[in-house]
């Protein structure tokens, strides 16, 4: 029987010891390594680190032992690294390319594999392609390695190193961590138990650091954060009077954040804050691009400064082209995935939590003083998503309802209807959008309006149909 491994955005993700197996492991390495061994810098070998999910080190090791079989230096990570450290350092290190092993935010029985470009972001889509059509010639093939990973780490082929130290130094020298203190941001992290544990705390003293521990389970909750998942740090940004909660999510890329009274602040409203930090803070110039599900706020923020927007599917990867190839000041994703200008074209929940302290700490003020200040200029915007897990049939139904194109919802006129990724569907101060997944019968309903009650309305109504 052929084995299942099915290529998403950047890399591959399954279920642990179904089709994410150490056979299913050595064949994508293997298929890795044919496509890079081609590539313009692969003398500087290929980085390879991993999350805090089972078996996570022992599949990175297998991927290492892989690709050094085939004449490739490998540099991986002495410890369980995050998402971001591995493409900074695929970046600094000129590499070929940056393999993860992790399944991000996914709930504990999952595993993947992430391919990163030398550029220090995830691999843009044609080259995925590539390593994929490398998979279809060695997708039945039993890997054999004459030497194992102790053999080639002894010879030199794959070398050990810090990654996270290096992340840490990077970090300190973009990030003024002095002023940070001085302004007394009490800040409480929650690392999920993903791959931030143990990064926070070494960059500057924290009021609180919860779930920061190695738990492959994440405590039977998903290393995702949202507010149904980080309910601790609620807790701990209350119990402890602290100023900001940042979370990061199992490979820390994404962040969520809360406020000095436990208010949730979605990725909508950090987008939002950063960029007026950059523009009348800093002075900074660029364009901005944002995914198809994020807040009308920024178009109307990009009207006022005159900056060029770019709006794109849904997908990082479509965000991080645009920051390789044009002058991006800020991208950023509704699922909390934030990358900006001067550091990587790439999500970094950590980089971004301590950017959120170092602004509080510029403008002196409270992280729901700058929320509020922001929906005063703008206008009070509010967000909620809701996936819903359906039949294929109802998954069909649905979405040809919305094709038809729909004139009315929850009682209010749509305005016009875009079609970028799903059906958005726009209204007098919101709107709704609908996506399918491409790859389970699952359907995305999102909304936007100016009220949390409105936003309930629409997306029961959305559902509804």
């Amino acid at each position: 029987m052929t084995p299942k491994i099915k290529f998403g955005t950047d890399g591959w993700r399954g279920v642990i010891a179904d089709d994410f197996t150490f056979e299913n492991v050595a064949r994508v390495a293997l298929a890795t390594a044919m496509y890079y061994k081609k590539h313009k810098k692969i003398k500087n070998g290929i980085v390879i680190g991993y999350d805090a999910r089972f078996l996570s080190k022992e599949f990175a090791e297998k991927t290492a032992e892989v690709i050094g079989n085939r004449g490739i230096k490998v540099i991986i990570s002495d410890k369980i690294s995050s998402t971001p450290a591995i493409s900074l350092i695929t970046k600094k290190m000129n590499a070929a390319a940056g393999v993860v092993i992790t399944a991000s935010h996914n709930p504990a029985k999952y595993n993947g594999f992430k391919i990163k470009g030398d550029f220090g972001g995830p691999a843009f889509p044609e080259s995925i392609e590539k390593v994929e059509k490398e998979l279809k010639k060695v997708i039945k093939t039993n890997v054999v390695c004459k030497k194992s990973f102790d053999e080639l780490v002894k010879k030199g082929t794959i070398k050990k190193i810090d990654f996270t130290e290096i992340y840490i130094d990077d970090i300190k020298s973009k990030i003024d961590i002095d002023l940070i203190k001085s302004a007394g941001i009490k800040i409480a992290y929650d690392a999920m138990y993903g791959a931030g544990q143990g990064v926070m705390d070494q960059i500057l003293s924290l009021r609180a650091s919860i779930r920061g521990y190695f738990n492959p389970s994440f405590g039977g909750s998903h290393p995702e954060p949202l507010p149904q998942h980080t309910k601790p740090l609620v807790e701990a940004v209350l119990q402890n009077g602290c100023d900001i909660g940042i979370a990061t999510d199992g490979d820390a890329d994404r962040i969520g954040a809360y406020d000095e009274k436990g208010n949730f602040v979605d990725s909508h409203r950090i987008f939002a804050i950063l960029l007026k930090y950059f523009i009348e803070e800093r002075n900074m110039t660029g364009e901005v691009a944002k995914s198809f599900s994020v807040s009308q706020i920024i178009n109307k923020m990009c009207k006022k400064y005159n900056l060029v927007l770019h709006e794109t599917p849904v997908g990082f990867k479509y965000l991080c082209r645009l920051m390789v190839e044009r002058n991006i000041l800020i991208a950023a994703e509704e699922s909390g995935g934030v990358g900006v200008k001067g550091h990587l074209p790439e999500r970094d929940g950590t980089y971004i939590g301590l950017l959120l302290a170092e602004i509080m700490a510029v403008r002196k003020m409270k992280l729901s003083e700058l929320v509020d200040e922001l929906m005063l200029e703008y206008g009070w915007h509010y967000f909620n998503r809701y996936d819903a897990h359906l039949t294929e049939k109802e998954k069909n139904r649905i979405m040809a309802y919305y094709k038809k194109g729909p004139k009315q919802i929850a009682g209010c006129t749509i305005q016009r209807i875009e079609t970028k990724d799903g059906y958005k569907l726009f209204i007098e101060n919101g709107w709704v959008l609908v996506r399918a997944s491409g790859t389970e019968p699952l359907i995305r309903f999102y909304a936007e309006a100016e009220t949390p009650e409105k936003v309930e309305v629409l997306l029961k109504a959305a559902r509804e149909v």
